[in-house]
This record gives structure tokens, sequence and C-alpha cells, in this order.
């Protein structure tokens, strides 16, 4: 149990941090010039590297990234709006709430034995 609860938010971290990096080829379209398409790319690309900075602090401080996770699921839930729908809100807000919560408890679970 204690392995589950160790990788489980770390690989729902990852595997959320790769599904919102999906966003960013929508920048390539080939009506702009290739440095705005690099520039927009990278701009896509800010919420999944934001995302990858609270990974690398929560893979080693688990409680400080579980909070730093459950604080950008509600940024991103006022953020982009997803308040106003439900299958939004699932899709984009929910996972790191989920994960955040997953990384707090996994580290309570340490501390409990």
């Amino acid at each position: 149990m204690k392995e589950i609860l160790t990788w489980s938010p770390r690989i729902l971290a990852i595997l959320f941090i790769g599904f919102l990096s999906l966003f960013a080829l929508d920048s390539f379209d080939y009506t702009h010039s290739f440095l705005q398409i690099i520039t927009n790319f990278l701009l896509h690309l800010i919420p999944s590297l934001l995302l990858a900075g609270c990974l690398l602090v929560a893979w080693k401080y688990r409680i400080l990234g579980g909070l730093l996770f459950i604080v950008i699921g509600l940024v991103f839930t006022v953020y982009f709006g997803t308040f106003r729908d439900t299958s939004n809100f699932l899709t984009i807000s929910l996972p790191p709430l989920i994960t955040g919560v997953l990384f707090i408890i996994s580290r309570w679970s340490d501390i409990e034995k």
C-alpha cells in the first residue's frame, strides 16, 4: 500500500503534465513566422512547466508539493473558468487537486508508521 500511495500522485502528475502539453501543439498553424510559432508554443507550455516545477518540489517535499498542486488546481478553476462546466472542471482542475491530496496523504501515511 505504501508503494501505491508513493507512486500514484507522481504518475498522475506526469500523465496530467503530458496531457496539458498536448494543448501546446495547437500553436503550430503555419500561418505565422517560425519565431511566432515557437513563442506561441512556449507560451502554451507555461502551465505544464509550472506543474513540472511543482512535481519536482513534491517529489522531495510531499506536503509542500501537495499544497502547491491544490493551489494550482484552484487557480486553474478560477483562471480557466472550469467551474462553469463540469467536464472542463473534471478534465483541467480536478487532476491537480487529486494529485495534491494524494501527495499529502502519502506523506501522512509515512509519518504514522
